[in-house]
């Protein structure tokens, strides 16, 4: 692996925990301070993450500037929708048939998110054209 990719994958795992950040606060604030339940908590969550994440993506880990920004935005959001979902069912499984704390399964599920987030980004939504 050479120093460029090394370093795209580090930038990457810095958006990667400030979204943890944003995922873990929205969580606990829905979940203990408004009541709600972990699926919604969850929803809410990405969704907050997924605009700053989009921005940090595409100007400082892939550095995209030659892409048209609707099509981007339209790949980014297939990219998250896909990363979302295996993540998802990966909270689903973990909470309910595994009976995994809904923290941990949470906690864990950020790392199925991504590592699928960052494929489909790399190899589709900002490729060098």
């Amino acid at each position: 692996m050479n120093r460029k990719e090394l370093n795209r994958i580090l930038r990457f795992c810095v958006v990667g925990f400030s979204n943890f950040v944003i995922i873990s606060l929205t969580v606990w604030i829905m979940m203990h301070l408004l009541g709600k339940d972990v699926y919604v908590s969850n929803v809410v969550a990405y969704t907050l993450a997924v605009a700053s994440s989009f921005i940090w993506n595409k100007i400082w880990v892939f550095e995209a500037s030659n892409g048209k920004l609707v099509n981007e935005i339209l790949l980014y959001l297939t990219a998250f929708g896909c990363a979302y979902l295996l993540q998802f069912v990966f909270l689903y499984c973990m909470v309910e048939f595994v009976g995994l704390n809904e923290y941990i399964s949470q906690f864990l599920g950020l790392f199925v998110f991504g590592a699928t987030n960052f494929m489909m980004n790399k190899f589709l939504t900002f490729k060098k054209r």
